[in-house]
């Protein structure tokens, strides 16, 4: 099953009904047809930024003007984090980012509507991944 697929199912099911385990989500989606060993399932939680409130998992919800202008995190090998925003934005999301004072944060570079973060190594940048997140949630 390719990770694209496997992933825009967990993301269904996760926004369609409360799940509050993996051992539950991994059930559902074998139920779909989507098989998942319990270490990409883990992965593919923290690659989508899914995180959980309130004792079950959600997807960081964009609201205003799209998370004040965050509207992807994607990793870039084991050192960057590339952040998409609304054009014209990325300069404010920097600022946002920066003055959180992320320990895993080794640094930001804004253009247009794309930010570079680099963080020390893989471990750190899934932390800032959902750290950001949360920040512009």
């Amino acid at each position: 099953m390719k990770k694209e697929v496997r992933q825009k199912k967990l993301l269904s099911l996760i926004r369609a009904k409360p799940i509050g385990t993996q051992h539950e989500l991994r059930a559902l989606l074998e139920r779909t047809g989507v098989p998942a060993k319990q270490s990409s399932l883990s992965r593919d939680l923290e690659e989508l930024g899914v995180v959980k409130h309130h004792g079950h998992y959600t997807v960081p919800q964009l609201n205003g003007s799209a998370a004040r202008g965050l509207l992807s995190l994607d990793r870039a090998g084991d050192n960057l984090i590339v952040a998409r925003t609304e054009p014209g934005l990325a300069s404010a999301a920097a600022v946002r980012i920066d003055g959180a004072a992320l320990s895993e944060i080794v640094g930001t570079l804004a253009g247009e509507d794309t930010i570079f973060i680099a963080v020390a190594d893989t471990k750190t940048q899934r932390v800032a991944v959902k750290k950001i997140w949360e920040l512009f949630s």
